[in-house]
């Protein structure tokens, strides 16, 4: 397959020419990492199956965009053939070649560094392998099968890395210059900064949120750093086959039942998830919402759902309608949510971005700016 030609236009595309990751997009088949994902379509997932169509596999591969690779529980390199899934939430994926990159930069990579990353589908590794060498690279993931066929596809690359099955969340297997973990996590793990050199730098995503964290080990064992004004969101680290959902029936009451209180809002509806710097502060706040959306009919609904069984489900017909609220259980989720929008009109900015971080040795992170303050 002459892949060689769309890996260089790729690489044009996320990053300079002159930039030493340049060299690594070009030379990396993708393709070869993604044989088989899952397609978006509408409430269902599609299996697409690289070698039945080349064309289309070389557009996916080496085209800016996140490519699933496993919904639920469901890989797709287990699938068969015209597979569909209906509903499922993504668990693993290729993430788009230009956030890999982003954050490798904002780990401020040296030559002779030697780096933690986490594996998916093995080609934010073989980057960091063309970037530096496999014998600078250890690459971990929770999912065995993944681990196995990435090393497999590294393997057939070239490319032999350190791999490891492993919790990122717990003790690590080695002592590292950088750690770049493309899953999110809350709090930071204490495994990180036992695992850091002196100096040592961690890069990642706060489960929830769009704010990734940058942080350098200190003296006393903690770090410090701030929340950068890029943005990403990643998948939350899972700790077994899948993460654990809300029950269904609390979902139906949310959607169906009238609630504790109803209440109309003052500002026109908004899903959180199209406003990241609401969303992170909301996270901050009230960490573990789930978040639906629906436009039928022309009406648009959005519900809100926290772990201890708290609900909201707001719903409006235009866009500059005030939407009629309805919440239950021991917090008002909307409430919290407006309070986030009164701050956001007052200030005409939020204070999410840019904000210090200070990591405690026991983990205990916390955000500050001017008077804001969040502790994870």
């Amino acid at each position: 397959m002459k892949w060689q030609s769309p890996a260089r236009r790729l690489a044009h595309e996320v990053v300079r020419p002159e930039s030493r990751w340049h060299a690594a997009v070009a030379g990396v088949p993708r393709h070869q990492f993604v044989p088989r994902w899952w397609e978006p379509d509408g409430d269902v997932w599609r299996l697409r199956t690289g070698p039945e169509d080349p064309a289309v596999w070389l557009k996916a591969a080496y085209s800016d965009q996140t490519l699933v690779t496993r919904v639920d529980a469901h890989h797709a390199d287990n699938a068969s053939d015209g597979d569909v899934l209906t509903g499922g939430q993504p668990t693993s994926s290729s993430t788009l070649p230009s956030l890999v990159i982003r954050m490798y930069r904002h780990a401020m990579i040296a030559d002779g560094d030697e780096i933690l990353v986490t594996t998916g589908t093995g080609y934010g590794t073989a980057l960091a392998c063309a970037r530096l060498g496999a014998d600078q690279v250890t690459s971990i993931d929770v999912d065995e099968h993944l681990v196995k066929l990435a090393t497999d596809r590294l393997m057939l690359h070239g490319e032999t890395p350190r791999t490891e099955v492993c919790d990122i969340t717990g003790p690590l297997p080695g002592e590292y210059d950088r750690i770049v973990s493309t899953v999110s996590v809350r709090p930071v793990p204490v495994s990180w900064l036992r695992a850091l050199r002196p100096g040592g730098r961690l890069v990642t995503t706060i489960a929830g949120t769009g704010l990734i964290l940058t942080a350098d080990k200190t003296a006393d064992g903690g770090a410090v750093g701030r929340i950068e004004w890029d943005r990403a969101g990643f998948m939350r680290t899972r700790h077994g086959d899948d993460y654990d959902h809300p029950d269904e029936s609390v979902w139906k009451e949310a959607g169906d039942g009238e609630g504790e209180e109803t209440s109309t809002s003052r500002y026109p509806l908004l899903n959180p998830q199209d406003a990241w710097d609401v969303m992170s502060m909301l996270e901050l706040k009230l960490p573990g919402i789930e978040y639906r959306a629906r436009d039928e009919g022309g009406t648009r609904t959005v519900w809100l759902l926290y772990p201890d069984g708290s609900w909201a489900r707001a719903s409006a017909t235009g866009f500059l309608d005030s939407p009629v609220v309805h919440e239950s259980g021991p917090r008002r989720l909307w409430a919290e949510l407006e309070r986030i929008r009164h701050r956001l009109n007052r200030s005409g900015a939020l204070p999410v971005y840019g904000a210090r971080v200070a990591i405690a040795p026991d983990g205990t992170t916390t955000l500050t700016k001017g008077s804001w303050s969040a502790t994870l």
